[in-house]
């Protein structure tokens, strides 16, 4: 807080501290860089715009009237400013009342004011309400008036009695002044008919309520996700953080690959119009990460969209649902999803676990994809697109919601069932309401045509609104219970829900040799080469024409030792255009098979394309160094240590060597 300029202080201590939430100051404080806290400020006020398409921040210019006004009328008995008065906080953040009372001279009674307001259920304020002001004591400025924390009596300026007997002190108010005897025990005029002692609810709209109003109006998430991705999204980016729905299902394929499918659906998808042409263009960025922090697997995606006019208009008022899919290897994970419109420079983002089961003969069933449409016959069929199952393409929510008129489409895996199972075995499906069954039925596995797929369709007519949970049992032939999982949704008033327009896009089959790549560098990043090699080496034998395929098991086998054959695969590229893309793994190589001289070649074409690289010019020096030319390694070193005098065990070889000379 200290180091905090000025303006920027100004802006938190004063001018915002009644309306920003504890998770916005959290990450505000954790801002480094004043370029920082400008683009906080600016995204602060962005996000409480109620009209976003307008030059002009209604809710910001109604907050500095307030503050105006409030240092203008309030505080002058006080020390302070007027914004750090009683009233003054009340007048930010409720605004105007629309009654006030004042009672001031009276010979009785303390100087007391009665702020009137209407329920405000949009901030949290659900009933009529009062907030009154007094001056303790008769001197100084206003104080907010509690009436558990003063009573009745703190307002009577002779009242003798027992300071702890509120109906006493009460019923002498009531017949100096009704109005200042009902607020004296409660703030909410439908309660003063009930109140015999101070109203509890009173504190909390007080000091719970009205405090926290300010916070009802804007989801603070925002913060958190440009703290989380401030280093990561562009500066213009930054303060346009959009909110969105986000789910995340791992399907195993029949080639045996899991493929996570996930889908977001953004609060809004923002076009522009350029000649007739409605243009948008989204950027997807992965990563998923273990639990230490390290990357598995990254990925970034480009997606150009554009419609005509009609196009246009048949999407124009629905949302938008975004669908993708990627393989992943056995383990527990943490993936993050980044998604970028770079027309309008908004972004969304999302983080979920992810677990994938290793290879095991154990029977297994997979969390349940609940989807509103399942469309049969997909043009798709024999592709690898997200949410599709052979010809049926599934159409999840990220709510699971539902109306009446729907049909729950119910989608699973059952993995290793025995024949047992399969010939005599069945699944049983519970929709539960607070472990309550609504409905229940079985179906034999027999019926079901793809297992281990199992699709189940779930009319929903005889249900009434509300939440519920569907559970899928599997169950043996003597109706035992074997397994068993479940998911929430639930059922709307509504007659129908808006559904989104979808961007679904195929991908290659899982038999396409890319995958065996991704997989197969997945394990190299979990430091797992023996399991990288035999999918690497798959994908370079399928295609051994690729110079990506080829490095990357060049790159495994290096790890493994295996130096002769990587050069039996690398040195054909080097009458490729993708000739530069082996001179490192080549002068690797040829260093660890102690080719001195050959290693120098590669390690200088290297340079040449490249440009200056510590290690490069580190091996370099040590080719040298091992072929006897001392001057040679000490140029190269010498250059290494230039760039990065830090190394300080080269620097003590190169000392050494320049006492021998």
């Amino acid at each position: 807080m200290k180091d905090l300029n000025p303006a920027i202080r100004k802006w938190l201590e004063e001018e915002v501290v009644y309306i920003i939430t504890p998770t916005e100051k959290e990450v505000f404080l954790q801002l480094e860089t004043d370029r920082e806290r400008t683009q906080f400020m600016e995204a602060f006020w962005r996000y409480r715009d109620p009209n976003p398409n307008t030059p002009e921040n209604e809710f910001k210019e109604e907050h500095y009237k307030r503050i105006k006004y409030a240092n203008q009328y309030f505080g002058k008995e006080g020390p302070g400013a007027g914004w750090r008065s009683a009233m003054g906080r009340i007048y930010i953040i409720l605004g105007e009342p629309g009654y006030i009372e004042r009672f001031e001279n009276m010979v009785e009674v303390y100087p007391m004011v009665i702020w009137s307001y209407s329920a405000r259920p949009e901030l949290g304020l659900g009933q009529a309400f009062e907030v009154a002001f007094f001056k303790r004591g008769g001197i100084g400025e206003y104080e907010l008036y509690s009436p558990v924390r003063f009573g009745p009596q703190e307002l009577l300026i002779h009242y003798k009695g027992d300071r702890s007997d509120y109906m006493s002190a009460y019923r002498e108010l009531l017949r100096i002044e009704p109005s200042i005897a009902n607020t004296s025990l409660t703030l909410l005029p439908g309660e003063s008919t009930f109140v015999a002692s101070p109203s509890l609810a009173s504190e909390v709209l007080l000091y719970a309520s009205i405090p926290s109003a300010p916070h009802k109006q804007v989801e603070d998430t925002w913060a958190e996700k440009l703290l989380a991705y401030k280093d990561i999204v562009e500066v213009e980016y930054s303060t346009n953080y959009i909110g969105s729905g986000f789910l995340a299902n791992v399907i195993e394929d029949k080639s045996g690959i899991h493929f996570v499918h996930y889908l977001f659906e953004p609060d809004r998808l923002t076009f522009e119009q350029y000649e007739g042409r409605f243009l948008s263009n989204l950027e997807v960025n992965g990563n998923i990460s273990d639990f230490d922090g390290n990357t598995i697997y990254q990925y970034e995606k480009t997606i150009p969209i554009e419609f005509d006019q009609q196009q246009m208009d048949n999407i124009r008022n629905k949302l938008f649902s975004f669908q993708d899919m990627f393989p992943l290897i056995e383990g527990d994970y943490k993936l993050s999803v980044l998604l970028k419109n770079k027309i309008s420079k908004e972004f969304t983002s999302a983080e979920t676990t992810v677990s994938i089961p290793p290879p095991t003969d154990d029977l297994r069933i997979s969390p349940l994809i609940l989807a509103n449409k399942a469309l049969a016959n997909s043009k798709y069929k024999g592709q690898s697109k997200p949410f599709l199952l052979n010809d049926i393409q599934l159409v999840p929510s990220p709510r699971n919601d539902f109306s009446q008129k729907d049909q729950m489409h119910v989608f699973f895996q059952i993995h290793n069932l025995s024949q047992d199972l399969k010939e005599n075995g069945s699944i049983a499906f519970s929709i539960l309401t607070d472990e309550n069954i609504a409905r229940s039925f079985q179906r034999a596995i027999k019926d079901y045509l793809n297992a281990p797929n199992f699709l189940q369709d779930i009319p929903l007519s005889e249900l009434s609104a509300g939440y519920y949970k569907v559970k899928a049992t599997l169950m043996n032939e003597k109706q035992g219970e074997i397994l068993s999982v479940e998911e929430d949704f639930s059922i709307t008033f509504v007659s129908s829900l808006p559904r989104p327009w979808l961007l679904s896009l195929p991908v290659s089959s899982a038999e396409d040799p890319s995958y065996a790549n991704i997989l197969g560098n997945q394990h190299m990043n979990k430091k797992q080469p023996f399991k990288a090699r035999g999918l690497l080496e798959a994908a370079y034998r399928q295609n051994p024409q690729s110079a990506r395929f080829a490095l990357d098991f060049c790159q495994c086998l290096s790890s493994l030792k295996e130096y002769k054959l990587v050069k039996d695969i690398a040195l054909p590229f080097l009458d490729r255009p993708e000739q530069h893309e082996f001179f490192g793994i080549l002068g690797q190589t040829s260093q660890k098979l102690s080719e001195w001289a050959e290693a120098i070649v590669y390690y200088k074409s290297y340079l040449a394309y490249y440009g200056t690289h510590i290690q490069i010019l580190n091996s370099v020096g040590e080719c040298y160094h091992q072929l006897g030319n001392k001057q040679e390694a000490l140029n190269a070193w010498e250059r290494s240590l230039e760039l990065d005098p830090k190394q300080e065990q080269l620097r003590k070889l190169v000392e050494s060597l320049k006492e021998k000379k």
